[in-house]
């Protein structure tokens, strides 16, 4: 019994698979009905579940796949070309299939699908008067047929427990298709076969009948000695042969895999605790067997990784089906274009995607593609296009569905937020029109104007958002008037095992996942009190030029305020959908790699937390919703910052440039522009070496002058120390570096309170940070290191640099 179950369960998933793939060929078949291609791997799959639903018998499944059976030999034939009611009826004949397998996997039976209904229909259309073509070559049969003799004798020999000679007799039906053809001796067919017939029988006797039919098709003894013949010309061998598709691949039951996915994410956690218990051991070979277990465990679990990624064209096998159907029923004519279906994801996430890419499919067909006489109204083709892409980018999935429809009226948004109570006027007249579609994700919200069974309820967005942010994922939306709309998903590569950056807030420990972070900002005791802004009472930070929305995550959690904690706090700089925003924390520890583990329902509840993760030290930490903190904190604050950047760039004509701020001894500060920095290094002093009276090091291959500012302009410093800080600018292949003796903050600079000095090296002065600085002139002190340094770098002279490099500070 455990065998016929073991069988039944290979069959259902051979035949799921199947059934998927015959979707796809049968809405294809119908935009070419002449491929022969297409027509064979219908009729084959087919054939092979009526075989089988034979042999298991499978009565209901068996009759409705030999119905379908007959109409794809008229198609076959070319007694009927493949038109719209064949290509619905057939559909239905699929669903039909998929409804009884469905029952089998269920209860084991049947059960009382019903398929009279089905085989009527397909009965009616091989009774109306169907439309011909013109027969296709004996050779094409040929091969078609050659190839269903091959496909059915395959799956035969995949069942064990059958003899294949007993099996063949449940199909004894296979000669229907060969009525008035060559006989089996003149069949290209046969040595090919014989591989497959002695793989499951060793040793047949020459003379019995390979496939037992009526007198049409019956093999005769020549052709049986023939077969048996080709299969002797063969001689036995020891070695092994090439190994076939089948040997090559296995199926794994989903439950170990992720027993195996869970045991992995157990071994990480093991290794972080281990790794760190080595970095603070002085025992050499610990250090070595951790970096050598850090290397197995990574490996490992890369490996595990690859096993439950499978590309999303999985997920995009039922589009074209469904968009088929879905423009039939709303009226559209619409062309489904896949990009990127080889494009990888994780299993549960591909599953998760699934209801969210369906609906934006739908809702592009019915809401988005206009109807073919408004197209060509407005001057577009009568055919839309929906547009299904897939790529990687930046460790992260993005999943686009794209249609050339009429686009979202974001004024009609506004009015329908404000007429269904979701948002004010006043909250209306301060959104962009980015806010404005963003408005579309809100529960209940539609803008459609009659409810139908495809979309209009207001339900389906927020859905879309809720399931995409649940797995870690954003949604955004781009749209045109006229042009048509992009929604974009982006979502994580998986969720077992993910990168992020543990911090500290109050005392307690935090992981942010790094797919959300941009960049860290440290404010140390001096900058805390001054670069913190506030807007409306909203907090904001400057990062370059940009008002940055800021976030305390002890504010978030209700912790309360510390003092001595907010004077060297962080500011990780976030990214949610399409806005970045500033997370304030105690102190940055670590980034590791952590396992996720799913919360309590009463911690879900307080919508800040993903989950939770048990760290290398053995401490547990929470990791935050990016998402959710940016809706929660950033709803009203959003719109005031965004009019305070958009007043103060008005208010503002002034150029505003970036610069260095360095120390070079007695007190003096210099500002270098940002523009001539090309990189900071930290050279030993012992490197420095002297060509012809001028000071040289060796830096990347090249030699390279230093330049002293201390000395360049009149200061002294004695430069304590065994390094060298220094400001290195290149221009071309030829690169000086500038000595100074400390570096103070990038800061910007406003070019209108500079003032004139006529001194070398120097072009003027500012007040930067409350103390005088003086603007250094850069040409001059790459001059005074290396006179020929403009030219030898490809420029005709130094003045067009001067006059940059001028500009840049303001002068």
């Amino acid at each position: 019994m455990d065998d016929m179950d073991d069988i039944v369960s290979e069959f259902l998933v051979e035949s799921y698979e199947n059934l998927d793939q015959l979707d796809q060929d049968l809405v294809a078949l119908e935009v070419t009905p002449g491929s022969r291609e297409l027509l064979g791997s219908i009729f084959r799959t087919i054939h092979t579940i009526k075989g089988t639903s034979g042999f298991l018998a499978f009565g209901r499944l068996e009759r409705v796949a030999h119905a379908g059976e007959n109409l794809l030999v008229e198609l076959r034939e070319g007694r009927r070309l493949m038109d719209l009611p064949t290509t619905d009826v057939l559909l239905r004949m699929v669903d039909t299939v998929r409804e009884i397998l469905a029952s089998i996997e269920t209860l084991r039976v049947e059960g009382d699908v019903a398929v009279d209904g089905v085989i009527e229909e397909i009965r009616e259309v091989l009774e109306s008067r169907g439309t011909p073509v013109e027969a296709a070559t004996t050779g094409e049969l040929d091969d078609i047929e050659a190839l269903e003799v091959l496909d059915v004798l395959e799956a035969i020999s995949v069942i064990d427990a059958i003899d294949v000679i007993d099996a063949i007799d449940v199909l004894n039906d296979i000669d229907a298709r060969f009525d008035g053809r060559p006989d089996a001796e003149h069949a290209p067919v046969a040595p090919v076969a014989a591989a497959y017939v002695a793989a499951a029988a060793p040793a047949p006797a020459p003379s019995a009948p390979v496939v037992r039919a009526n007198a049409a098709f019956v093999p005769s003894p020549r052709a049986g000695a023939r077969i048996a013949a080709a299969g002797a010309e063969e001689p036995a061998s020891d070695a092994p042969g090439p190994r076939t598709a089948s040997d090559a691949s296995i199926r794994v039951d989903v439950d170990l895999l992720d027993a195996l996915m869970r045991q992995v994410g157990e071994l990480v956690l093991s290794r972080n605790q281990i790794s760190r218990l080595a970095d603070g051991a002085v025992d050499g070979e610990l250090l070595r067997a951790s970096q050598r277990l850090s290397l197995i465990a990574s490996e490992l679990q890369e490996g595990v990784m690859k096993t439950r990624m499978q590309p999303i064209d999985h997920v995009w096998a039922k589009m074209p089906r469904i968009v088929r159907d879905l423009a039939a029923t709303c009226g559209r004519q619409v062309r489904l274009d896949m990009v990127g279906g080889d494009t990888e994801l994780d299993r549960t996430l591909l599953e998760a995607v699934k209801d969210p890419l369906t609906h934006l499919v739908r809702n592009a067909i019915d809401h988005g593609i206009e109807s073919p006489q408004d197209r060509v109204a407005a001057g577009k083709p009568a055919l839309g296009v929906l547009t299904l892409r897939a790529y990687h980018a930046g460790g992260q999935v993005f999943v686009e569905v794209a249609d050339d429809g009429a686009g979202v009226d974001a004024d009609r948004v506004a009015a329908k937020a404000v007429e269904r109570g979701l948002r004010t006027e006043a909250q209306i007249a301060a959104m962009t029109a980015a806010d404005l579609l963003q408005l579309l994700f809100l529960p209940g919200f539609s803008t459609a104007e009659v409810v139908t069974n495809v979309s209009g309820r207001g339900v389906g967005m927020d859905v879309v958002r809720t399931k995409i942010e649940a797995i870690g994922g954003t949604v955004e939306v781009e749209s045109t008037i006229g042009r048509g709309t992009v929604w974009r998903l982006r979502i994580p590569l998986t969720l077992a095992i993910m990168p992020a950056l543990t911090v500290e807030s109050a005392g307690q420990l935090y992981a942010i996942p790094q797919v959300s972070l941009l960049e860290l900002v440290a404010l140390d005791g001096q900058k805390a009190g001054t670069a913190i802004e506030y807007v409306n009472s909203a907090p904001v930070y400057r990062l370059r030029g940009a008002l940055l929305p800021l976030v305390g995550l002890r504010d978030v959690l209700e912790f309360g305020q510390d003092t001595e904690a907010a004077a060297t706090a962080v500011i990780a700089v976030l990214q949610s959908d399409t806005q970045r925003f500033g997370l304030i924390v105690d102190r940055v520890l670590n980034t590791e790699e952590i396992v996720v583990k799913p919360l309590s329902a009463r911690l879900k509840s307080i919508g800040a937390y993903t989950g939770a993760t048990l760290l290398g030290d053995g401490r547990v930490s929470l990791i935050l919703d990016v998402q959710a903190i940016a809706r929660r904190c950033l709803a009203a604050e959003a719109p005031d910052a965004d009019r305070a950047a958009k007043a103060a760039s008005t208010a503002s004509a002034r150029p505003v440039e970036q610069v260095l701020v360095a120390g070079i001894g007695g007190g003096r500060r210099v500002a270098i522009p940002l523009a001539a920095v090309t990189r900071l290094e930290r050279l030993r002093r012992d490197l420095v070496e002297h060509v012809g009276g001028r000071e040289v090091v060796q830096y990347r291959g090249a030699i390279v002058p230093l330049v002293r500012l201390d000395r360049l302009l009149g200061g002294m410093s004695d430069l304590a120390g065994d390094d060298l800080l220094v400001v290195v600018y290149t221009r071309g292949t030829r690169s000086v570096a500038i000595v100074v003796e400390e570096i103070v903050d990038i800061v910007d600079d406003d070019a209108a309170r500079h003032s004139q000095i006529d001194d070398l090296g120097l072009v003027g002065s500012t007040v930067l940070q409350d103390r005088v600085t003086e603007l250094l002139d850069v040409t001059q002190a790459v001059l005074a290191a290396d006179p020929t340094f403009f030219t030898d770098a490809g420029a005709d002279s130094a003045e067009p640099v001067r006059s940059e490099l001028d500009t840049l500070v303001g002068v």
